[in-house]
């Protein structure tokens, strides 16, 4: 039997007892052993499956505490409290979860499973991302509420190789496709060997794929993937960002979930959100004007609050600034409306079904993070029953709003002096956070682009 069909007929998940059978029948002997850094990466091991069995099930293992104190090139950078020279750069603890384990199709002999960081005594390190979303997972418990949370994530895909691409500086390369291919069926029939690779190789690890479609952008799509409970959607996430560019790999391809690889369009990730009871009943509808319930009008007034003062965990790059055009369906004002699409929140689905739909992410978001700060906002609305405004109808770009951050500069600066982030994450999770934007802005500060250049290199 294939690695593959043996992943669907489990639904791409193993049990510790099926993971001990497939290593003693020779299907399994990998373990990937994975943690998300602050980036939004996969970072970790690969075991040899008897070290597995014999070893990390039960103690975990160990990892440089810089995995959460780097920039994007793996240098080691001043300013973190958790991580430094003057430390002595000791080891963490990956601590297997064991309800992620799951086959790799598209790696043979592999299986992999997500960590939580925690110290070698044992305790949450608080700075790691999927540590945070679970802290607000468990102050929203405490509400009595659950979040159910869906992430639309966009990429370009190139006919260039990563290695080729590299070799260009990332200029002048091959879109998979030559023209706006947004829904169309006939325009992505070229990309079916990645896309369908992509879909299958994601549902024999577990993940329920709803559809793909083509988007605006030259070479750009979408893979959408049905919701799930929160922390569930954003190990997913995480899953399918590294294993498409695998697959990718694999196919001589390269693709990028960067928020703007060009003047065209960019790479969004839309995140859906619902709250529910414990008891799993939905929580957002009910009586009230447009089918809301009280506590849908809090959550909602929650989100406008909070969206410029969270707006680094949801636009963490640089780069990520870049998407914020008006009438490119990259949202710029802090607004709501009803199935709006040029609103940065987007109220869609009634009953059970109702939802709000944040715009503001791009493809290069950190989901633990951007979920967290989700459901934080919601928590300060709901905890101060703020009042929720109008929604805006029609052109939001052309509306008299608030608006949205237009540069890291400024999202750093608000995160840094928020209360509410400070009471909602704490100073520790806040000051790693206003460090990681620091190292971001100098970095960029001290760079010379490709922009400069051509402009000053003759003509000045």
């Amino acid at each position: 039997m294939s690695q593959l069909k043996m992943s669907q007929d489990n639904q791409g998940k193993l049990d510790v007892e099926q993971l001990r059978a497939a290593v003693a029948d020779g299907s399994v002997d990998t373990v990937i052993v994975a943690i998300t850094d602050p980036q939004g990466r996969l970072q970790g091991k690969r075991c040899g499956a008897r070290y597995f069995m014999e070893e990390v099930l039960e103690h975990g293992a160990e990892g440089c505490d810089y995995l959460l104190a780097v920039d994007v090139e793996m240098n080691t950078v001043e300013g973190y409290a958790s991580s430094s020279w003057e430390s002595g750069y000791g080891d963490l603890l990956m601590k297997p979860d064991l309800s992620t384990l799951r086959w790799v199709p598209w790696l043979p002999g592999s299986v992999l499973v997500l960590c939580d960081v925690l110290d070698l005594g044992g305790a949450p390190v608080a700075p790691s991302p999927r540590q945070i979303l679970k802290h607000q997972l468990e102050r929203l418990a405490a509400l009595g509420l659950k979040a159910q949370v869906g992430t639309e994530l966009e990429f370009i895909a190139f006919q260039d190789s990563f290695s080729e691409a590299r070799a260009k500086g990332y200029r002048q390369l091959d879109p998979a496709t030559d023209y706006n291919v947004d829904y169309s069926l006939l325009g992505t029939s070229g990309l079916e060997p990645l896309i369908r690779d992509i879909r299958l190789g994601m549902e024999g690890a577990g993940l329920y794929v709803e559809a793909s479609k083509g988007e605006c952008n030259y070479g750009q799509m979408e893979v959408g993937f049905r919701y799930d409970e929160a922390l569930q959607s954003c190990d997913n996430h995480v899953i399918y960002k590294t294993g498409a560019k695998e697959i990718a790999a694999q196919h001589g391809q390269s693709l990028t979930f960067m928020a703007k690889y060009n003047e065209r369009e960019g790479n969004s990730c839309h995140i859906h959100l619902s709250l529910w009871s414990t008891d799993d009943k939905p929580a957002l509808a009910g009586s009230g004007e447009y089918g809301f319930s009280p506590l849908m009008e809090q959550y909602l007034a929650g989100q406008l609050a909070c969206l410029r003062e969270f707006s680094y965990f949801l636009a963490p790059n640089i780069n990520s600034y870049k998407r914020f055009v008006e009438g490119s369906f990259a949202p710029t004002g802090v607004a709501w409306g009803l199935d709006n699409r040029t609103c940065a929140l987007r109220v869609v689905g009634h009953g059970a079904s109702l939802r709000a739909e944040n715009r503001v992410g791009g493809g290069d978001l950190n989901p633990y993070l951007a979920v967290a700060a989700l459901i934080a906002a919601a928590i300060h609305g709901i905890e101060n029953s703020l009042e929720l405004p109008p929604p805006t109808a029609g052109n939001a770009y052309a509306a008299e709003a608030e608006q949205m951050p237009t540069t890291l500069r400024e999202a750093r600066g608000l995160l840094a002096e928020s209360e509410i982030a400070r009471k909602a994450f704490g100073d520790e999770v806040v000051d790693h956070y206003v460090n990681a934007a620091t190292i971001e802005l100098k970095a960029f500060d001290a760079a010379i682009t490709d922009w400069e250049k051509i402009r000053g290199f003759e003509r000045l």
